[in-house]
């Protein structure tokens, strides 16, 4: 079970945000460089980065801030990265950059043929982001709820060769509320790719029901605001689930 912290990236800080509200959000550092560094050496083996600002421009906003990130990293651990990622371009300019992943969570539901572009011309490196409350995939930044069948959708794409699927819960995200482990186990169970679980992570109690499920298809799960206000010791967190799951990492 791979914990992977997150760094939201807003104005150039690392925040975090409530239920995806611009307004509601707490900065946790001014330099998203040195907190990466910070997860690297507590022992995170992936890192998951979103520039918020892109993700309601539909651009990227905060690509300074990310070159700051992969140029304090180097090769040492693997980098996904969402938010306003729109075009080929993008996606070319962030892996030649030394991003491993590019997540791509509006422009999968709005614009699908571009998913499939992306898989075909970067196969390996494409992860979709699917953000839900009640089964029912959102976009836009959560700002705007949509009809489609998250199981579904994650089906279809699955078809088109994305690496991974990023289920946030957004009832849950950013509220230490718990991960919703019956709804993120119904979509691994669904699919061939894995799941990442993301939204709710508040407790070693939640790291214990993520091992529970891990054989389900469910690979790893995002964590931030528990990280960072310390209702969970990351260090602690992943060393739990590798003995939980036999993994010496």
């Amino acid at each position: 079970m791979l914990l992977i912290p997150a760094i939201d990236l807003k104005d150039g800080h690392c925040v975090r945000l409530k239920q995806g509200e611009m307004d509601e959000a707490t900065v946790f550092s001014e330099d998203p460089a040195a907190m990466a560094r910070h997860w690297l050496e507590l022992g995170a083996r992936r890192l998951h980065l979103v520039d918020l600002n892109g993700a309601f421009a539909g651009k990227p906003k905060n690509e300074s801030a990310i070159r700051a990130i992969i140029d304090e990293l180097g090769d040492d651990i693997p980098v996904q990265l969402g938010g306003g990622i729109r075009d080929l371009d993008t996606i070319e300019r962030y892996l030649d950059s030394g991003i491993s992943y590019v997540i791509i969570g509006t422009a999968a539901v709005k614009n699908p043929g571009f998913l499939h572009d992306a898989c075909g011309a970067f196969p390996g490196h494409i992860i979709v982001g699917l953000d839900a409350k009640d089964g029912k995939v959102a976009v836009d930044g959560w700002s705007k709820m949509t009809g489609h069948d998250v199981i579904d959708l994650a089906k279809k794409y699955e078809d088109y060769g994305v690496e991974a699927v990023i289920y946030t819960d957004i009832g849950r995200d950013g509220m230490l509320s718990g991960v919703n482990i019956d709804a993120t186990v119904r979509l691994a169970q669904a699919l061939r790719i894995p799941v990442i679980a993301s939204g709710g992570v508040a407790s070693m109690k939640d790291i214990d029901a993520l091992c529970a499920v891990e054989e389900e298809g469910v690979m790893g799960a995002i964590t931030g605001r528990a990280i960072y206000e310390g209702t969970l010791d990351f260090a602690a967190a992943q060393a739990r689930a590798d003995e939980l799951n036999g993994d010496l990492g």
